[in-house]
């Protein structure tokens, strides 16, 4: 008897808990509706919905895979109908912290927004959702044409944040172009190799900086440098005035320096003065734009999901720059440099297009060898976000400062990458590779290299990635070919505490590129000693300087390979007028 009153009040207890557990779970009704005034038809895309604990910027603009970030969860909406309210699911993946119901009691801002997706019928077969770019370089919480809501104040309490209607009552403008100067032009082409695969018209564009005497030497003919890189609003770093008088000086947490926007002014007037010189050499220099509805550029070469870009750059864009603004128009007048993104496409479109030009000048490039993708081996890791081990659960880091502090994980940027968009679509730095050197599924989107929630990697598409992208191996495996084509034209160059440990792979590039004998490579790979991304070779001034000045840095290393490649007869005179 003893024993079935105590089993008895034990079941008690047990449906207690279970009732005051079910009276008290989180309550999150969340509803987003927008108007026919942002919008008369249905719209597809991601709806984002975040969270911040202050209002000093708009909880959109505090979102990233950093320290400070603010909350942010997604879901995919499908012909989202103008008037009608959109339930948010209450199971939404979020970042950092994963589920709605699980946000800390408080005082939050919250704000809604649409990543507006079109629909693009591929000529593989595949349609698609993505979201195009809209002149503003892929970025989505400034994209024209998204939809958002003006921030409210909420509390939410320990039942959760409870009935909440929010309005998309604003849309993000358009972006007005930049204007043609005396120095600098700007020109947008159709590209007939994208327009056939996106099945649209697609363009490509570019800013042009034209050298002095342009208009007063017509008889010149010119080499073209080409500056790669992330989507470029207009041409950077020149700038024909003095800093502004009247600009207030910002601190650079990055680099610890205060008033680095006047820094930034002032260098882009030095390079005008520097580019007006009676000894500088006159050149084109283009910076490109070349945004897919992946990210803010295309990584310059032809992949699965993104489409034939390095032919469409290489083959339609170049030459017509050329034609237009009397380039030389020959693959020994032509040179690539850049950093970071535009390091690897420096690198990549010098290893894919080899007679096409003459030198690549590589800074701080993303990840040239796989088997040091960033810190993973995605051939013989199996995991992505935890190094193995029986029992201690230990992340990879993603990012560092020079001194080797963590301030952020591969599983939490790719984890923020998913709440923006599936399927490759947040637009992100992890997703971008993908699109790029994956396989294309069966869907029509990227196949993954790992899993996007567990990180477990897929060997198959590894393999892919190996044979068409990895720059070392592939210049391992086609030397006997490629290395004649190459000789003297790689140079690369990265700090030792690169933030993303991009410098790894360097290691491994510089490592086959200095037992090659057959040609010998004979180019330069060289580090900056506990310099930081983007480091692009400078021994003398620092990261925050150096960075400023691509533009000027590498005239010297190109005049000297002019003077040692250019064939007989080249024209050597007519741009170097004084």
């Amino acid at each position: 008897m003893k024993h079935i009153t105590l089993l008895f009040i034990c079941i008690s207890v047990l449906l207690t808990s279970c009732n005051d557990s079910s009276s008290t779970a989180k309550n999150n009704t969340i509803s987003i509706s927008f108007s026919d005034t942002e919008s008369e038809t249905a719209l597809d895309g991601r709806l984002l919905l975040m969270l911040a604990k202050d209002n000093e910027v708009e909880p959109r603009f505090q979102i990233n895979s950093g320290l400070g970030t603010q909350l942010i969860y997604g879901m995919n909406v499908n012909q989202m109908q103008p008037g009608q309210a959109t339930p948010f699911d209450p199971e939404a993946f979020g970042f950092p912290i994963a589920q709605l119901s699980e946000i800390p009691a408080g005082e939050y801002w919250v704000q809604a927004l649409l990543h507006v997706y079109e629909t693009f019928d591929l000529s593989t077969g595949h349609t698609v959702k993505l979201p195009m770019d809209n002149g503003e370089g892929q970025q989505w919480n400034r994209s024209p044409g998204n939809l958002y809501s003006s921030p409210v104040k909420i509390t939410v309490s320990d039942k959760g944040i409870g009935n909440l209607d929010l309005l998309l009552d604003q849309k993000i403008p358009p972006i007005e172009e930049p204007e043609d100067t005396k120095w600098i032009k700007h020109i947008k082409i159709k590209s007939d190799k994208l327009s056939e695969f996106w099945g649209r018209d697609m363009y490509l564009g570019a800013h042009v900086l034209l050298p002095k005497g342009f208009e007063e030497h017509p008889e010149a003919r010119y080499p073209l440098m080409i500056f790669h890189g992330h989507f470029p609003a207009d041409f950077g770093g020149f700038r024909t005035q003095p800093p502004d008088p009247n600009l207030e000086p910002e601190y650079s947490a990055r680099f610890g320096v205060e008033g680095y926007n006047i820094i930034q002014q002032q260098e882009a007037f030095d390079f005008y003065k520097r580019w007006n010189e009676p000894d500088f050499p006159r050149f084109l220099i283009i910076q490109i734009q070349h945004p897919t509805p992946y990210y803010d550029d295309s990584y310059a070469v032809n992949s699965a999901s993104q489409g034939p870009y390095g032919d469409a750059i290489t083959y339609e864009l170049i030459p017509h720059i050329e034609e237009q603004f009397r380039g030389l128009g020959e693959g020994w007048s032509r040179f690539l440099y850049g950093g970071s993104t535009g390091g690897w496409e420096a690198l990549a479109v010098q290893v894919k297009y080899p007679e096409e030009f003459n030198g690549c000048f590589a800074a701080c490039p993303d990840p040239i060898d796989f088997k040091a993708y960033c810190l993973t081996d995605i051939y013989e890791d199996q995991n992505a976000y935890f190094y193995e081990s029986d029992f201690i659960n230990l992340e990879v880091p993603a990012h560092r400062d020079y001194l080797g502090q963590i301030q952020g994980t591969v599983r939490g940027n790719n984890h923020l990458e998913l709440v923006l968009g599936d399927k490759s679509r947040s637009g992100q730095q992890w997703d971008i590779w993908e699109a790029t050197y994956s396989p294309q599924g069966d869907d029509g989107y990227p196949q993954r290299l790992w899993d996007k929630m567990t990180g477990d990697i897929d060997h198959t598409v590894a393999e892919y990635w190996k044979e068409n992208y990895d720059l070392r191996y592939i210049l391992e495996r086609d030397w006997e070919n490629l290395g004649e084509k190459l000789k003297g034209k790689i140079h690369i160059y990265c700090g030792d505490m690169d933030n993303y440990y991009l410098n790894n792979a360097v290691y491994r590039m510089e490592d086959f590129l200095e037992s090659t004998t057959d040609p010998y490579y004979d180019g330069e790979v060289k580090y900056g000693d506990r310099a930081e991304h983007c480091w692009n070779g400078d021994p003398v001034e620092p990261n925050h300087i150096s960075r400023l000045r691509y533009n000027s840095m590498y005239i010297p290393k190109i005049m000297k390979r002019i003077a040692e490649s250019a064939p007989e007869g080249a024209d050597l005179k007519s741009w170097r007028y004084r």
